[in-house]
């Protein structure tokens, strides 16, 4: 697969790409933790078919340490029993932003009250952002059909 615009070696990309990241480092600056983020981010790229954020956030979630059984089992996190009561809250809400077309009414308040109490409003912003910019950086990679794969942890700083 080759990818129809090479996002890494266009001026204009290369401006939307640091804000993006920018935006992301600043929701990634708050107390929700690293794995609960990678777990909803992950979710959402999978719910997206965007190949390359699965293969970047899965790969960043095992070199910080998280298991390959509850990688594995995200896609099924509903039937799983690895999860936390908080880290099911935030992947309910993965699911219901990254589907916002499928509800007419957005994100149901029983999944926000749910996730809010789990989590800080502090966190609750970091989470929705990241859950935001997640959902852009999708639509960006499935537009242009990036590949996935080659991706390796820490290769864009």
């Amino acid at each position: 697969m080759e990818a129809r615009l090479n996002l890494f070696g266009n001026q204009v990309a290369g401006k939307v790409l640091k804000h993006l990241i920018a935006a992301g480092k600043a929701a990634g600056e708050t107390s929700l933790p690293d794995s609960t983020r990678e777990l909803a981010v992950l979710r959402a790229s999978q719910i997206n078919g965007c190949g390359y954020c699965v293969d970047m956030h899965t790969k960043d979630a095992a070199h910080a340490g998280e298991t390959s059984l509850r990688l594995n089992l995200v896609a099924a996190w509903r039937e799983a029993t690895v999860f936390t009561d908080a880290e099911r809250a935030a992947l309910e809400l993965a699911e219901h932003s990254t589907r916002i077309a499928d509800a007419a009414g957005g994100v149901p308040d029983e999944v926000w009250d749910n996730a809010a109490k789990h989590f800080t409003e502090e966190e609750l912003t970091a989470l929705v952002a990241a859950l935001s910019i997640i959902n852009a950086f999708n639509r960006l990679n499935v537009i242009t059909q990036q590949p996935a794969g080659d991706y390796r942890p820490g290769m864009f700083g």
